[in-house]
């Protein structure tokens, strides 16, 4: 990807300079970002269009992992389909800064495409140390495009997933669907569409990582929904994002309260869909549990036990479950489908 390879070898020279010569602009006061334009404000000119693919287009350093990511600027003169804070998907002020970006987080057609946004990172992780990892989320409504109203579902499990290499993606390509995995992620749905929600959570680095992945990782299956309106026509939930943080330790970047260390990221309920035996593996703590209905009716309550968990199902209704637990002072929360 053109893009990508035009940006991405010099990201750690352009960092330094722009700390030493543009202060104001790469605010690089957070010297322990890993994270170069963290805030989305280079550059600080208006581009022609708003989306990642080719040189020019979209923040400085950040490239496409997957779809069209739009890139939306203050300096964009309203109406247009990337301005701030009006613009085709939303009506909404930036969390730092004058900048933000937007991506697809769900999909019901098309087989569940998702968009992401990827950067490599001012330096690459260190295998056993500990990174926290944030960055702010809204869902995006009350945009200007008329073609646009599919936007109206909210969806739960954006997060950030770590690479070794880079994953671009150009128009040719076929579309990006979900990997299943992420290092820190959201479990709930993010459905507030005035306020920024804190995403966070901190990991232990098992590879050297040099690239960072925004966006829903997880299937449709997996994802939780919130539907803003009844339209039928391809909907999609569109997530913005801002001020993007990795850092060493647990100090750098804002965690939100009650997360912590992911040390439970091999969780596996299978199988899924399930007919009448719902088994829980990977746990390395007891967890507190509760299992809810597509309604949000609380159907069962009780403690998971870490040495492999079954749970008979057989008489529940056929359908769509969500098991959340609380783990110590993390939480995790997962979609199970009950089949014939």
């Amino acid at each position: 990807m053109n893009a990508m390879n035009n940006r991405q070898p010099t990201v750690s020279l352009g960092f330094l300079l722009g700390c030493l010569f543009c202060v104001a602009v790469l605010r690089c006061e957070a010297q322990t970002n890993l994270i170069p334009n963290h805030s989305f404000e280079v550059p600080d000119s208006c581009p022609g269009t708003h989306t990642f693919l080719t040189p020019g287009e979209g923040p400085l350093y950040w490239f496409s992992g997957g779809g069209t990511p739009d890139y939306f600027q203050s300096c964009v003169p309203p109406p247009s389909e990337a301005s701030v804070p009006l613009h085709d998907y939303a009506f909404q002020y930036p969390q730092d800064g004058e900048n933000y970006i937007g991506l697809v987080t769900y999909e019901v057609n098309s087989g569940g495409l998702r968009e992401y946004a990827m950067v490599q990172l001012t330096t690459p992780l260190v295998q056993g140390q500990t990174y926290s990892v944030s960055f702010y989320a809204n869902a995006a409504w009350n945009g200007t495009d008329s073609m646009y109203p599919q936007h109206y579902i909210a969806s739960s499990h954006v997060g950030a997933l770590f690479t070794m290499q880079p994953r671009t993606w150009t128009g040719g390509d076929p579309w990006t669907l979900a990997t299943g995995s992420a290092h820190v992620f959201h479990p709930w749905v993010i459905s507030d569409t005035v306020n920024w929600t804190l995403v966070s959570g901190s990991f232990i680095a098992d590879s050297a990582y040099q690239f960072l992945m925004v966006g829903n990782h997880f299937d449709n299956s997996i994802t939780d929904t919130v539907h803003f309106g009844t339209y039928i026509w391809s909907p999609k939930a569109y997530m913005l994002v801002d001020n993007v943080c990795v850092s060493a330790g647990t100090e750098g970047c804002p965690l939100a309260n009650g997360v912590g260390l992911h040390a439970d990221s091999e969780v596996l309920l299978f199988p899924n869909p399930v007919m009448s035996e719902l088994v829980v593996s990977g746990l390395r703590e007891d967890a507190v549990a509760v299992i809810l209905d597509p309604t949000g009716r609380q159907i069962w309550s009780g403690r998971i036990t870490q040495a492999g968990w079954r749970l008979d199902v057989d008489a529940w209704a056929r359908g769509c479950y969500v098991l959340n637990m609380l783990m110590g002072e993390g939480r995790r929360s997962f979609k199970f489908v009950l089949i014939e």
